[in-house]
């Protein structure tokens, strides 16, 4: 019998270590993509980021910090972040409002809600490419759609891509217009994970659909809400693939955000060190954001 006993806890022990053999054999493969295919890159990065290294030539010589001291000097540079400040400001409050207001519209139990969400959600799957140059001939001064209805309506034309002033503001409308859909769904997720019995509550209480809202809604959306934020955030600072098209970084200058920057410092001017140098000074305000976004969002609220 202290036999058949003393078997069962080495069995259970075998049975244990036999999961975990099967666990690292399943994180195995993903652990091994992400050091080669992320963090050693990012490391020969680092690396690079302290050299003189261009493309052209195979020679590279170690300069110490004098990329990044360069950079915080460089006039160019600090504008290209003010962009994608400016970009980011006005991107996340408007962006995150819409894709709230649609989540809320496609929640009501109606026969279109599928209908409305699918074409709410179009815009996502469509490439960036053929977005902005449908948006490039929306935009155009002199047979645009949109210009072409102003001037229907008496309005003055708009250079949407050619004023320093109004440019940015045309990238900023294809980006919304383009990712609203996603974070639309992420609010939708968020919506239908708060029970309809708090709300059933509220309304016996004697709230107002608006206080409910304000009292329940947005309180209990707020670990979704932070993750919108924090993800359209690195998006807007990071924008670039619309200004390759749309702008090209111009006119004056105006569109050039810091992603497209470093892009046009490492593969027009070839200066591999100093764009890695950006970059890498990108990621550290990109993540100092978002960690302060996460202590902002940061709740004890359960539902």
């Amino acid at each position: 019998m202290n036999g058949v006993n003393a078997k069962k806890p080495s069995s259970r022990l075998s049975y244990l270590r036999s999961e975990e053999r099967y666990a690292y054999a399943f994180i195995f493969p993903a652990l091994a993509s992400l050091l080669v295919f992320v963090f050693y890159p990012m490391l020969q990065a680092l690396i690079v980021s302290f050299k003189d290294f261009n493309l052209i030539s195979p020679d590279s010589e170690f300069v110490g910090l004098s990329n990044y001291i360069e950079l915080l000097k460089d006039r160019d540079f600090l504008d290209s972040l003010l962009h994608s400040f400016h970009f980011a400001v006005v991107v996340i409050p408007v962006q995150t409002a819409i894709a709230l207001g649609l989540a809320l519209l496609i929640k009501r139990k109606t026969w279109y809600a599928p209908l409305f969400r699918t074409v709410y959600f179009l815009p996502v799957v469509i490439a960036i490419g053929v977005a902005s140059t449908v948006f490039r001939l929306l935009y155009n001064n002199d047979f645009g759609l949109l210009n072409t209805i102003l001037n229907a309506v008496g309005l003055p034309k708009i250079a949407f891509l050619s004023d320093p002033q109004a440019a940015i503001y045309g990238v900023m409308l294809l980006g919304i217009w383009k990712s609203v859909g996603f974070f639309m769904i992420i609010f939708l997720a968020g919506l239908n994970n708060i029970s309809p019995d708090i709300y059933e509550a509220a309304q016996m209480d004697g709230a107002s659909p608006w206080d409910s809202f304000w009292r329940i809604t947005l309180p209990l959306l707020n670990r979704t809400t932070a993750f919108v934020v924090i993800i359209t955030t690195i998006d807007a600072i990071k924008i670039s693939g619309p200004i390759f098209i749309l702008t090209g970084g111009g006119p004056a200058g105006s569109t050039t955000t810091a992603t497209f920057f470093i892009v046009e410092k490492a593969f027009e001017e070839m200066q591999m060190g100093y764009s890695t140098a950006a970059a890498f000074i990108l990621f550290v305000i990109v993540l100092a954001i978002s960690l302060v976004q996460m202590k902002f969002f940061k709740t004890d609220v359960e539902h």
